[in-house]
């Protein structure tokens, strides 16, 4: 939110901005005062005013703005609707099955009372994260804390090459996709210094059916729920929080000749819409926007305004 108060209000010049700050929005002047125009940034001039404050107070200033300035406020306007969209999954998360490379693995449950999976077949083929998740949800330290047991690291190997192999195994999983790639890797830059981070874990199962689709058909019961069996990301932000990162490429509107698809469209919305009301929360990239030259930009600024959200 504060990236993006900060994006709107830059439209102003240096001098209107004081003006509008001061006598428009009738904020309360920094202590000490704000900083003298000579030598300081607009950016700074805005940060002088809202340093401190909280999210709820922030969206509180990003209404007034929309409602009482002049000026483009689109980008204030999506941040607003994320703020005020009701996301709450029931349930507690016990078990992440992700970052497949190769066969779908075949699950049993160890011991169903606990709900404790094991891998019976292709374990070397996705990992399987069933460690209690920390209520303020799951971060890259954590997952980098997991990996080194699951992996027998010695004890004087550091977090930082711990971290490295990690992002190696998690981006393996993506090598048949360019446009993932470079999402992993734009969010990857966050944890170089700081692995107190949320973590981004790619291709996760969001439903699991050991069966396959000619399998339910031969047994008459359907295919399934099979409809986006795997989220291509996803960030437990706390137990409650989770959400989801989709690339959209042809596949998801067009059928194998490059034709329009409006059944492809119309099953990936429907299945859009089921998880927002199980209180997930979704945000979808075009192929094309990720291979633009901004796309490095803009993967920043957002993943910049969803943590901020997220504080």
């Amino acid at each position: 939110m504060r990236v993006a108060l900060e994006e709107t209000l830059m439209a102003y010049t240096r001098v209107d901005l004081e003006l509008v700050l001061a006598d428009e929005l009738r904020l309360d002047p920094p202590e000490g005062g704000p900083p003298t125009a000579q030598g300081s940034t607009k950016r700074a001039l805005i940060d002088s005013y809202i340093n401190g404050w909280n999210l709820p107070r922030m969206a509180g200033l990003a209404r007034r703005i929309c409602t009482e300035l002049d000026i483009p406020t689109e980008h204030l306007q999506r941040m607003l609707e994320i703020y005020d969209a009701p996301a709450s999954v029931r349930g507690q998360p016990k078990n992440l099955i992700f970052a497949a490379t190769g066969p779908k693995p075949d699950l049993v449950l160890r011991d169903a009372v606990n709900n404790d999976v094991e891998i019976a077949r292709n374990a070397d083929s996705c990992l399987v994260y069933s460690d209690a998740l920390p209520a303020d949800g799951l971060r890259f330290a954590t997952l980098v804390a997991w990996w080194r047991q699951h992996e027998s690291f010695p004890d004087c190997t550091g977090d930082r090459e711990v971290g490295l192999d990690l992002h190696r195994r998690l981006r393996a999983s993506l090598t048949r996709n360019p446009v993932e790639e470079k999402v992993l890797d734009a969010y990857a830059r966050r944890y170089r210094d700081d692995f107190t981070v949320h973590a981004l874990i790619p291709q996760v199962y969001l439903h699991y059916d050991p069966a396959t689709v000619r399998q339910r058909e031969r047994l008459g019961h359907g295919p399934g729920p099979l409809a986006r069996q795997r989220m291509d990301f996803l960030i437990l932000f706390s137990n409650r929080r989770r959400v989801v990162i989709e690339v959209d490429g042809r596949q998801h509107y067009a059928s194998a000749d490059g034709t329009a698809s409006p059944q492809l469209y119309a099953q990936m919305v429907a299945e859009d819409r089921r998880l927002r009301l199980a209180g997930y929360e979704v945000y979808r990239f075009g192929g094309a926007e990720l291979m633009s030259a901004s796309a490095e930009q803009m993967l920043d600024t957002f993943f910049t305004d969803l943590a901020t959200l997220a504080s």
